[in-house]
C-alpha cells in the first residue's frame, strides 16, 4: 500500500506539473511526431483508418483502452499471488520499477497525446464515439495527466501480463498471451492515445527493469533445492 501511496503521489505531482504548463508537452509531441516521420515508421493513422471504417470497432477500441488496462493487471496479479507467490513477487517488482520508471519520464518529458495534436490529423475517437476516459479538456481534467503520452502504461502492464503468464505456466497455448500487448498496441495507436514511440519507450523499460531484476537476483525463478532424509537418493 505504501508503494501505491508512492506512485500514485508522483503521478499527481506530474498531472500537476504538466496541466500547468502544456507548452512543452505540444513542443514534445511535435518533435516526437516529425522524428517518426524521419524515421519512416508507418503513421499512426493507417491503424485509425481501419477502426474509422466501422463505428461499432471503434466503440469496441475505446472500451477495451478504459476498461481493460486496470482490471487485466489487477487479476494477473491477484492469480500469481494466490498460484504462484514466487512469481508474484517477481512480478510485483519488475510492474513496480516499470510504473516508477515511466512516471519519472512524465514528469521529464511531458508529451501529448496524438488525439490533441492538430497536426497529426487524427481524431479523438473516445470523445467522438465513446466511451472516454479524460475529460474533455487536459486542464480541466481533475483526475488523468493527458500530457502522459511518453511511455505508454497501458502498453508496458500488457506486455508484463504476457510476459508473467508465459513465465508462470507451462501449456503450449500461453504463447496466446502476446495477443494482449498486441492488441493494446493496436488499440492505444488506433485511438490516438499514443505513438508508436511510446509503446517503444514502455519496451525499453520494462526490459530494463527486467534485467536489472535479475542482475540483483531478484529476477531469479528457480525451482527450490529438494530435499531427502538421510540414506535416500533422489533421482
Amino acid at each position: 500500500m505504501l508503494l501505491v501511496a508512492a506512485l500514485f503521489t508522483v503521478y499527481k505531482v506530474g498531472r500537476l506539473l504538466a496541466n500547468g504548463h502544456p507548452g512543452p508537452a505540444y513542443r514534445n509531441a511535435e518533435a516526437v511526431w516529425h522524428l517518426e516521420r524521419a524515421a519512416q515508421l508507418p503513421g499512426e493513422g493507417l491503424v485509425q483508418d481501419v477502426l474509422l471504417r466501422d463505428e461499432t470497432a471503434v466503440h469496441l477500441a475505446n472500451t477495451y483502452y478504459a476498461a481493460v488496462h486496470f482490471p487485466a493487471t489487477a487479476a494477473f496479479l491477484l492469480w500469481l499471488y494466490w498460484r504462484r507467490p514466487a512469481h508474484y513477487r517477481w512480478a510485483r517488482r519488475a510492474l513496480a520499477l516499470l510504473t516508477g520508471g515511466a512516471l519519472a519520464l512524465h514528469l521529464l518529458l511531458p508529451l501529448a497525446p496524438p488525439r490533441l495534436l492538430a497536426s497529426t490529423g487524427l481524431v479523438d475517437t473516445a470523445q467522438r464515439y465513446g466511451p472516454s476516459v479524460y475529460g474533455a479538456s487536459p486542464a480541466s481534467d481533475s483526475l488523468a495527466n493527458q500530457f502522459a503520452a511518453m511511455p505508454s502504461l497501458h502498453v508496458g502492464w500488457a506486455l508484463m501480463v504476457a510476459v508473467g503468464m508465459i513465465a508462470a505456466t507451462r501449456t503450449p497455448l500461453r504463447w496466446l498471451w502476446l495477443l494482449h500487448p498486441l492488441l493494446t498496441l493496436l488499440v492505444v495507436v488506433g485511438t490516438a492515445n499514443h505513438y508508436w514511440l511510446d509503446a517503444a519507450a514502455a519496451v525499453v523499460l520494462l526490459g530494463g527493469a527486467l534485467l536489472l531484476l535479475r542482475a540483483s537476483g531478484a529476477g531469479a525463478l528457480r525451482t527450490p533445492a529438494l530435499t531427502a532424509p538421510a540414506g535416500v537418493v533422489l533421482p
